[in-house]
């Protein structure tokens, strides 16, 4: 991948870019409820929420904004496990209201009376 560029993939829900601080990482990130959402407006470019590298040695942490970085303040380990903590729990909400839209009508009576006892 080219430094500079966000690569992305609406097929797959995914973008993927070389870290902006320099170090080499590479950088991929889900485009979906719980994740990252991606916006364009008039060809600018903006992910949210920031992108926390806490996997990479560098552990950069950045905003892609408007195709701009604004870089964000650096997380220290108790605030990086707080962090991935948060998201697994926004994960988690998304993945059940998914689970919850799949089912039918029949499912989720069945659900609800479930709820009862």
């Amino acid at each position: 991948m080219d430094d500079g560029v966000l690569y992305i993939s609406e097929k797959f829900s995914t973008s993927a870019h070389n870290c902006c601080c320099g170090c080499g990482g590479k950088v991929v990130l889900p485009l979906k409820a719980g994740r990252w959402t991606l916006k364009n407006r008039k060809g600018k470019i903006s992910l949210s929420p920031s992108v926390g590298n806490w996997s990479l040695e560098c552990q950069s942490h950045y905003w892609i904004d408007d195709n701009a970085i604004r870089w964000s303040v650096q997380f220290t380990t108790a605030e990086i496990a707080a962090n991935r903590a948060h998201d697994a729990k926004v994960l988690e909400a998304a993945n059940q209201a998914r689970r919850a839209q799949e089912r039918n009508f029949w499912q989720r009576l069945l659900d609800r009376v479930k709820s009862w006892f």
